[in-house]
């Protein structure tokens, strides 16, 4: 059985894995989860291990609200598909806190049907007012190019300047380097043919799942050979 095997196996899940490191962290807790809980009361359900995250999740929510109180935010929005295909917008906030330190703070990822501006809107705004926050708060809004989010007629970006007059549009700084690291790679032929390979690989490899089996298997191969010849070092070391 080759390692890639044998560290799936023994991977139990982010909950359970973090449980342990914090039994091995903390040997007080130790006493109180896992076996040495109650057999009615492991918390290691699947269901309850939903809730204590959801849990989790919501006081995270609350902490971030509680920082901005009440003051004005940004709103840094980008969507995307997931490996199942589903578009999911994420919703970031972005503040000065009391400190005067300028804050991001992750809000939400909720699945949205399609990318029209109205839709992103709509589920702009829901995520807001789930967290007792008003679009009238808006002061700043920052999303990548497209026409979609930076349309001077049916765009996101205008949309809300409908709502909140002050929530002033910002391209992501980010996205502009991205475009233009493309535009100059494009100019060297070099770097510009490197791209064009990796490109053909992942397709060739993406579209195959033997052909992504036997990546994996080599990978595997590699590993072990470098871990013989110690140029490699392990988690465990």
């Amino acid at each position: 059985m080759d390692c890639h095997c044998v560290v799936m196996m023994e991977y139990k899940g982010v909950f359970l894995e973090l449980l342990e490191f914090h039994r091995d962290k903390h040997p007080d807790v130790e006493k109180a989860i896992l076996r040495h809980a109650p057999k009615n009361d492991m918390m290691i359900f699947p269901t309850t291990q939903k809730e204590i995250m959801d849990a989790c999740a919501k006081e995270t929510i609350k902490t971030i609200i509680n920082d901005l109180d009440g003051d004005y935010f940004g709103i840094l929005v980008d969507e995307s598909k997931d490996i199942s295909h589903k578009e999911q917008m994420v919703l970031v906030l972005r503040y000065v806190n009391k400190n005067g330190e300028v804050i991001e703070r992750f809000l939400g990822v909720v699945h949205v049907k399609d990318t029209y501006a109205q839709l992103l809107k709509d589920a702009i705004y829901f995520l807001l007012l789930a967290n007792s926050l008003s679009s009238s708060k808006i002061r700043g809004q920052s999303y990548d190019g497209a026409s979609n989010m930076q349309g001077k007629i049916n765009g996101l970006k205008t949309s809300i300047l409908q709502d909140a007059p002050s929530a002033y549009y910002i391209h992501y700084f980010s996205h502009q380097l991205q475009l233009t690291l493309v535009a100059l790679s494009k100019r060297h032929s070099d770097v510009n043919n490197f791209f064009d390979v990796v490109t053909n690989l992942l397709n060739t490899i993406g579209a195959s799942f033997k052909r992504r089996e036997l990546l994996r298997q080599c990978q595997v191969e590699k590993l072990e050979e470098l871990l013989k010849m110690e140029k490699f070092i392990s988690g465990k070391d």
